[in-house]
Parts: C-alpha cells; sequence; structure tokens
C-alpha cells in the first residue's frame, strides 16, 4: 500500500465509510466537500474583508 492508499484507508476507518454501500460512500463524501469549500469559500472572503479594513 503507498501513501495516499493509507490516507484513504484511514480516511474510511476512522469515519466507518467502509460500512457502507458505494452509493453512500460517494454521498458522504460529496457532502464533505459540499461543506469544506463552503467554510473555505467564506473564510477566504472573510479574510479579505478583514485586510481591508
Amino acid at each position: 500500500m503507498n501513501w495516499i492508499q493509507r490516507k484513504i484507508y484511514l480516511y474510511n476507518v476512522t469515519f466507518g465509510l467502509y460500512m457502507l454501500d458505494w452509493w453512500e460512500r460517494y454521498l458522504f463524501n460529496i457532502l464533505v466537500i459540499v461543506l469544506m469549500w463552503f467554510i473555505l469559500y467564506n473564510g477566504s472572503r472573510y479574510v479579505t474583508e478583514f485586510s481591508k479594513r
């Protein structure tokens, strides 16, 4: 197992995704990606507004 495969395996085991079906795993991952995008996008907007002051 290379480094990336180990990290994916650790992610699946940590969050219990190995127990889910393939479509449930994809749904969970899409939800995580959307939440991360939302946090990063709004965080960057906050930082730019804060730096303009």
